[in-house]
């Protein structure tokens, strides 16, 4: 057996140095490899690739945020702000970001007016997005207190909210705005284009904490709202509103509409309906509420259609105002199993005399000899049955039955007002054309805005008309005195209307209205007074809606500076005087209820 070779350190040493060698290779070989990959990614990455990663990060940094431009400024005639919008500021916030920092949940909880369990379930349920609203439109100071606290991930916007100066007095002209500013009823979606403007973009970085480091570009300018200015008088408004509610309360009635209108342009200077809400606190507020009852809602009008068949009598050549007399008999006239009523036994009264003392009979009579196209086309050239075309949301159209279908007796009974519908607006806007010498003007609820004026009948029977309506507040008509205003003539026409229910109409339920123009010879305003249901007191059109039209008119007249033409006398002289003893005597005629198109419904 061979004794075991001893190897000298020497010789390991020797054998180990290929050993090393082969690791340094294996090494440099690995890291060779390793900066390939890198390369190869960063090529991938810069090259391939670029515009992916690219707008991964732009997403993590960059962000188009709106510039927030403020809406139009609404004024009344004079110049009174209706409607501003002030800045507020919303908290919004990265929901993932505000749960990682627990600790400070109830204190933002708190700044922001909710409970810190209710906040944290509603970022956890929104955990996915990158942005929610924690707060809308918060006044300055306060969304500074919240922001103060330096919660990560949460922010401001800048953004605007509406205000109305006057509030209920103007909410249903003005309408109202919803919390991104963009209009919802009245004037507010009627120019909501015009009022609103456009918001702008910015291009920005944000930090991670989503803080606005660096605006980079405007994308887009913004283009603020435009302003506007309205028809409306804010001194009449008031005014109107006052009174209205009033008169309202004092006679439990259901609810109340005034419209007056610049007989001269169409400009509507004042539109008041009860009941009403304010605009600067919507929630709440019961629905109803909220229509322009001006506008939307219909009524029979009773009477106060009587002018404007007196219109059709004049044009067709068969009456003047003074003749022929017409016999309305004991104050019951039975037609075709109707039977129409007066209050009073009136004998023969002229087509004047029918108009001051509201005589149904008379107007039935009246109605009878005429023919059918021309009343059905008088009723239509003043508007009846079509809409206004004022551009105001949601107004109505009314109603009347088309001429050729009008029976003898459907006659007479639209003689006085029954069988047809029409807003408060309508109406007003009919007795404002019989005031500007028969010139029709479009309602319009913006100042100088007059569109096409158009002639619906002759001036002479247009000034006639307004002498006969002057008869109504002379003593004798069924206006005096309640429609009198000192130093003014007043020429008008009262209505009473039974209330149409389902079925027929009800005995017990009216309408009562007043419907006037002011000053008498040079007619400046035309107005329109409806109270629907009254049960406190009198229904009459004459002793509920005509005290309305004397205060609201009579102070709308001196705000205007307009000139009195009747000074230190009770009554404008007319073609009534010296008739059918309707002159000599202050004290007023009961005023006539119209009598509903049903058997068994008058009172």
């Amino acid at each position: 057996m061979k004794p075991r070779q001893r190897t000298s350190p020497t010789a390991r040493r020797h054998a180990a140095a290929p050993s090393s060698r082969r690791r340094m290779l294996v090494m440099g070989g690995v890291l060779a490899v390793a900066s390939l990959a890198l390369a190869a990614r960063a090529f991938d990455m810069q090259v391939v690739r670029k515009d992916f990663y690219q707008n991964q990060a732009d997403a993590r940094i960059l962000r188009e945020v709106p510039i927030a431009v403020s809406r139009g400024t609404i004024f009344d005639r004079n110049g009174e702000p209706l409607a501003v919008s002030t800045p507020v500021v919303s908290i919004w916030a990265n929901p993932a970001e505000v749960l990682d920092n627990e600790d400070k949940l109830p204190a933002l909880a708190k700044a922001i007016g909710m409970d810190a369990d209710a906040l944290k379930q509603y970022l956890a349920q929104r955990s996915e997005r990158e942005f929610v609203y924690l707060k809308r439109q918060m006044p300055p100071d306060a969304a500074q207190v919240v922001l103060d606290l330096g919660v990560p991930g949460v922010n401001g916007q800048r953004e605007f909210r509406r205000f109305y100066p006057s509030g209920p007095v103007m909410a249903h002209v003005l309408g109202f705005t919803n919390i991104d500013d963009h209009g919802q009823e009245g004037l507010e979606l009627a120019f909501d284009d015009w009022l609103a403007g456009k918001e702008g973009r910015k291009r920005v970085i944000r930090d991670r904490q989503g803080h606005v480091v660096e605006d980079l570009e405007l994308v887009r300018a913004p283009q603020p709202g435009r302003d506007i200015t309205l028809s409306i008088d804010r001194r009449i408004q008031f005014l109107a509103y006052n009174e209205l509610k009033n008169t309202i309360q004092q006679s439990d009635a259901d609810s109340g509409s005034i419209v007056i209108l610049d007989v001269r342009t169409g400009e509507v200077l004042a539109m008041v309906n009860w009941p009403t809400y304010n605009p600067n606190a919507l929630r709440g507020s019961d629905p109803s509420s909220r229509r322009n009852r001006a506008m939307t809602d219909v009524v029979e009008p009773g009477s106060t259609i009587k002018p404007f068949l007196m219109a059709a009598a004049l044009s067709s050549g068969k009456y003047t105002p003074t003749g022929p007399m017409v016999d309305t008999g004991n104050g019951n006239f039975y037609y075709i199993s109707h039977t129409i009523r007066d209050t009073h036994a009136y004998g023969l009264l002229s087509p004047t005399g029918i108009i001051a003392k509201s005589s149904n009979i008379g107007a039935a009579k009246v109605a009878m000899t005429l023919d059918t196209g021309l009343m059905s086309d008088t009723y239509r050239a003043f508007g009846f049955g079509n809409s206004t075309n004022s551009g105001f949301p949601g107004e109505a159209s009314g109603y009347l039955k088309p001429g050729k279908s009008w029976g003898m007796l459907e006659k007479a009974i639209l003689a006085y007002g029954y069988g047809l519908n029409v807003t408060p607006l309508q109406l007003a806007n009919g007795y404002a054309t019989i005031a500007d010498n028969g010139v029709m003007h479009l309602p319009t609820f913006v100042k100088g805005s007059d569109n096409e004026p158009k002639q619906i009948i002759d001036p002479k029977i247009a000034n006639e008309l307004v002498q006969m309506m002057v008869a109504v507040t002379q003593p004798g008509g069924t206006g005096a005195p309640y429609a009198w205003i000192p130093n003014y003539g007043v020429a008008g026409k009262s209505g009473t209307a039974h209330k149409a229910t389902a079925g027929g109409y009800s005995k017990n339920n009216y309408s009562s209205a007043f419907a006037g123009i002011v000053p008498a010879s040079s007619p400046r305003l035309a107005a329109v007074v409806v109270i629907d249901n009254p049960r406190k007191g009198s229904y009459y059109g004459a002793l509920v809606s005509g005290p309305v039209f004397v205060k609201v008119l009579d102070g709308a007249l001196r705000l205007l500076d307009v000139p009195p033409d009747n000074i230190g006398r009770w009554y404008v002289g007319g073609p009534l005087q010296g008739q059918n003893g309707l002159t000599g005597t202050k004290q007023p005629t009961v005023e006539t209820v119209d009598d509903a198109p049903v058997e068994g419904a008058t009172p």
